[in-house]
């Protein structure tokens, strides 16, 4: 007898408690595992004495489903779940739904959700972001896919979502096919460009300024009942003041090379296939990318010199810039991903909603941060938002910030302290600030080289012109294209 409203595939650490945060809102789970010997051991563990229902092989575990059959593959993404689709569909009725819930990239989830659609399955791809805890407790949700499915799998994902201090479920319908798992991707990338303008603050004070890990909490802590007030503002704290089983502080004994798991990296791919300048989110995927490069950092660090990095000055003062400028560039950086969106919706007609995923954000995932209610009143007011940079509130808050940020960046080159990430935000700022950029001068030496021709000011968009620069060049002109 099927009894089970929802069947789950994968018990690693996030499948286990998505199940269990099920079963805690009244939804029966049926769950199987590759390894079957996980199976048993979440039922006579986790899970004993719920609701759940532990299944040996996929015929079994298909047969508790109520149908429309709804089942969830929490797996490593790439090839294990077209494998698992494999399997399932056989199994499955025209109707039913496969969700991904993995960081599946979203051309794979275009794809899968094409090809189920011709066998009458209907296929969700959702981002989950909250890692851990988010999983138990209630993460951000963000699904996309087959429209149709919607309404058959919105209680479930609404139910066991964050819920915002307004009450609404940060979990909404995203777009078709993949727009769910596009828009998880730009979380992560935000995501990366967060943590490094954060590591960026942390070398200057702790590098520059000598201040201790105690010390490193304290400004931490502070800074986190102000504008930045954000999760991963407030776990910077708690790494600050954990220490080691000698007593020491544990964060000066991690090895300095962060590790990356590639959604920041497709996000960077995916702008430079659309053309747009995502600075910050590339400049932190580049910047973990040179953090790998340790054996080779110390090497270099006993022959190449550079000024003394010790700060002295007025350190309250310098606290203020550098807040400012950590919140300047955060504020690019949202910008940025949300500017991402808007190019890859016009793209792929997903018709993303902004201020919808804004609402996502707000609680359960990994960037929520405090103005993410700002950025939902933002497209609430224009829904056509070119840039968050061109809010009134962002407007403002980035006008009064930009003085300390400037003085960070002068700083942080006079001490010979890398801040690549702050570099490029404030680079960004102000090349989408300047009416005329240089690529006039650009533009020529192209026409000059390789008769790639140019537009002219005094002329309409679109007509290209080419110009005999020498002499001695024909009036042939190479053909126009855009990468």
């Amino acid at each position: 007898m099927a009894n089970a409203d929802i069947g789950l595939i994968g018990l690693a650490v996030m499948g286990q408690n998505l199940v269990l945060n099920m079963n805690d809102h009244g939804f029966t789970v049926a769950v199987f595992n590759r390894t079957t010997s996980k199976v048993d051991d979440f039922m006579n563990g986790p899970a004993k004495g719920t609701n759940v229902i532990g299944t040996h092989d996929l015929k079994e575990f298909v047969s508790q489903l109520k149908r429309p059959r709804r089942v969830m593959l929490m797996i490593r993404a790439g090839q294990a779940v077209d494998d698992f689709i494999d399997k399932l569909v056989p199994l499955l009725e025209k109707g039913d739904i496969i969700i991904d819930g993995g960081n599946s990239h979203f051309t794979d989830t275009n794809r899968r959700c094409q090809d189920l659609k011709k066998k009458g399955i209907l296929f969700v791809g959702t981002g989950i972001s909250g890692g851990e805890e988010g999983a138990r407790h209630g993460p951000s949700i963000m699904p996309g896919g087959n429209h149709e499915a919607w309404p058959h799998v919105k209680g479930i994902l609404q139910s066991i979502a964050a819920k915002a201090d307004t009450g609404e479920p940060c979990a909404d319908w995203v777009g078709e096919n993949g727009a769910g798992h596009y828009v998880k991707m730009v979380h992560n990338g935000i995501e990366y460009g967060d943590m490094q303008i954060i590591c960026e603050a942390y070398q200057l004070l702790n590098q520059s300024l000598g201040l201790t890990a105690d010390e490193l909490h304290d400004v931490f802590v502070k800074w986190n009942e102000g504008v930045l007030s954000s999760y991963l503002i407030e776990i910077a704290s708690h790494v600050f003041s954990h220490v080691d089983e000698d007593g020491q502080p544990l964060v000066d004994k991690i090895l300095d090379v962060a590790g990356q798991k590639g959604t920041g990296k497709w996000a960077c791919m995916s702008a430079l296939d659309l053309g747009f300048p995502l600075t910050l989110i590339s400049e932190a995927v580049f910047s973990r990318c040179l953090s790998s490069l340790k054996e080779e950092r110390v090497r270099a660090s006993r022959i190449l010199k550079g000024p003394d990095s010790f700060f002295s000055g007025d350190r309250d003062e310098f606290f203020n810039d550098l807040r400012d400028a950590l919140y300047a560039s955060k504020i690019v950086s949202y910008a940025q991903g949300f500017m991402l969106m808007r190019e890859a919706s016009k793209e792929y007609n997903w018709n993303i909603n902004y201020g919808s995923v804004a609402l996502m954000w707000r609680e359960g995932c990994i960037i929520r941060s405090k103005f993410l209610g700002n950025i939902k009143d933002a497209f609430e007011k224009n829904p056509e938002l070119d840039s968050l940079l061109l809010d009134d509130f962002f407007h403002s808050a980035i006008i009064k910030a930009q003085d300390g940020w400037r003085r960070v960046l002068i700083k942080s080159i006079e001490l010979g302290v890398p801040t690549p990430a702050f570099g490029t935000a404030l680079a960004f700022y102000d090349g989408y600030r300047t009416a005329r950029l240089p690529a006039n001068l650009l533009q020529g030496l192209r026409d000059y080289f390789g008769a790639h021709t140019y537009e002219r000011v005094d002329q309409p968009r679109g007509k290209f012109f080419h110009t005999n620069w020498t002499g001695t060049g024909g009036k042939v002109s190479a053909t126009s294209y855009t990468v």
